[in-house]
């Protein structure tokens, strides 16, 4: 019996060890997301942090406009990206989920 606690706190460790390690990767991982006209360009990591944003000069014109791309791409890069992190989180920590019985929900 203690046997097992050990084995699954090990694995329990060596899965946010994993987790950490991915979190890193994700900072490196980048989505792109773009105006359907691609006037407003957004590039952002998996861990949903902005890298550039790119505003064709016509929008500089149209503020209205230029904050309404800025709030729907950007919202679009997000959704995107979350769904990378989030997917590459999981896999992760399905992965390392000790065999616990009972918990099968998490498989």
């Amino acid at each position: 019996m203690f046997g097992d606690i050990m084995g699954m706190m090990g694995k329990i460790k060596e899965t946010q060890q994993k987790m950490e390690e991915t979190k890193k990767r994700l900072d490196t991982v980048l989505v792109d997301e773009q105006s359907n006209d691609g006037l407003l360009k957004v590039t952002l990591t998996a861990n949903r942090e902005i890298k550039s944003v790119t505003v064709a000069d016509e929008l500089l014109e149209d503020k209205e406009q230029l904050e309404d791309y800025l709030v729907l791409v950007m919202n679009k890069a997000i959704a995107k990206a979350t769904s990378v992190n989030e997917a590459e989180l999981g896999a992760v920590a399905k992965d390392g989920m000790p065999n616990i019985p009972g918990m099968d929900m998490f498989k």
